[in-house]
């Protein structure tokens, strides 16, 4: 496999969204949320191109404030029905319009939109990374078979921490200085 390079890489915030994000388990919807945060600063800083889905918004509503608000002008919304992200044209064409091959993958829930959308990325040539420590499901047990499957398929399981280094490269840049700050 590869490290996650910031020219390369998209980030994917898949379904954090208001009638989903309060199933998940209080201690680690706390992590994705501070996980995914950390990310959208990164990707802003580092002018990564940010997706966004949410599944079926009109019975699970809009993605919360808190993820939100991190948003970077220029993110893609995709709304979707289909579990997998790669189900709906739009997010495929999303991605296939920067040129990138890398995708950094974050979310809810990992056992079912996140393992699907991974999983058909690396069938359609992308290298897709899944945050550990950004994904959740309602069932821990749920979440570690999903990265278990995963990582058995060939999918490179990270974290927050190795990603943003991989995409910083190297230490004392004004970058650096500003990112490493996230993960103190």
């Amino acid at each position: 496999m590869t490290l996650a390079r910031a020219e390369d890489s998209h980030l994917v915030i898949v379904d954090i969204q208001e009638k989903l994000a309060p199933a998940m388990p209080p201690d680690a919807r706390r992590e994705v949320l501070a996980t995914v945060q950390t990310l959208l600063t990164a990707a802003k800083e580092l002018a990564i191109p940010v997706v966004v889905t949410e599944q079926y918004p009109k019975g699970l509503g809009e993605t919360i404030p808190e993820v939100s608000s991190h948003f970077p002008e220029n993110a893609a919304f995709i709304a979707k029905d289909s579990f997998s992200c790669c189900g709906e044209a739009r997010f495929t064409e999303a991605l296939s319009a920067t040129g990138r091959n890398q995708v950094v993958i974050a979310g809810m829930e990992a056992h079912v939109c996140v393992v699907q959308t991974a999983v058909e990325l690396l069938e359609a040539g992308y290298t897709p990374f899944v945050v550990a420590d950004g994904v959740c499901s309602r069932r821990p047990a749920h979440q570690a078979n999903a990265l278990d499957r995963l990582r058995a398929l060939g999918v490179p399981v990270s974290n927050v921490e190795s990603v943003l280094f991989e995409w910083l490269q190297r230490a004392g840049t004004d970058q650096f200085r500003q990112l490493a700050r996230l993960i103190r």
